[in-house]
Parts: structure tokens; sequence; C-alpha cells
């Protein structure tokens, strides 16, 4: 799944236990600019440094999946729990590379008619 908005807010990283870590970013989603929606958006682990660098006011591109879980409380009552772990990140509007920078080098060759004059071939 993906969704486009604008940076709100991204958290520091939280170290949850010894071996577990995440960090939050807050995306302000305006499918209806009159009434925006503020979604929250979970790195965790080594995906915490996909928010590095990110600005409030930037305009993102978020790749996430959607998680869900039960969880019995001490009463025995069931809850549920809804979480978008994000697992790709793109800053819209930078400048992008060239197509010339990323395609691969492809040597010239000259095909005009003098480059082969003693070339034997009949066509």
């Amino acid at each position: 799944m993906d969704i486009k908005g604008k940076v709100h807010f991204v958290s520091d990283v939280i170290n949850v236990t010894e071996t577990f870590r995440k960090r939050e970013l807050v995306v302000e989603y305006a499918e209806n600019p009159q009434y925006p929606e503020f979604v929250k958006f979970e790195a965790t682990q080594d995906r915490v440094a996909l928010l590095d660098g990110l600005s409030v006011g930037q305009d993102v591109e978020i790749f996430f999946n959607l998680r869900g879980r039960e969880w019995t409380n001490k009463q025995g009552e069931k809850q549920y729990f809804n979480t978008l772990q994000l697992w790709k990140v793109n800053v819209l509007g930078a400048a992008e590379p060239s197509s010339a920078a990323a395609a691969p080098s492809i040597p010239t060759v000259d095909i005009s008619s003098d480059a082969g004059a003693d070339d034997d071939l009949p066509f």
C-alpha cells in the first residue's frame, strides 16, 4: 500500500527493549483538503534509518504494510490493534537522477559508408 502526504512529525528513535527499536512518522494526508487526516506510521529495527533526513513540511510518498493483532488484557477482554508499518519513503519533488547519468554507457559505432571500405559484405 502507499500514500502521499506532507511530513507533520518525525519522532526520535525509541528503544523499546535492548533488541527492539522503533520510530514514528506522522503524515498529513489531505484526500479532502478541507478535512486533512494525520496518519501515524511506524518504522522498526533497521528501517528507523529511513526517516533520517526527513523534515516537517516535505512532501513524501510512504509505502507500508497494514498489520493487525489481537491482545487479551488481564481481565480476559480481547482488544485489537492496527499498525501501519512503513518499509519505504520517497521524498517527492527531489531532484531525480538524469536518465543519461542512470543509463549504462554504450560505446558508439561508426556505421557510415566509408567506415568499412574494405568490407566485402554483399549489402
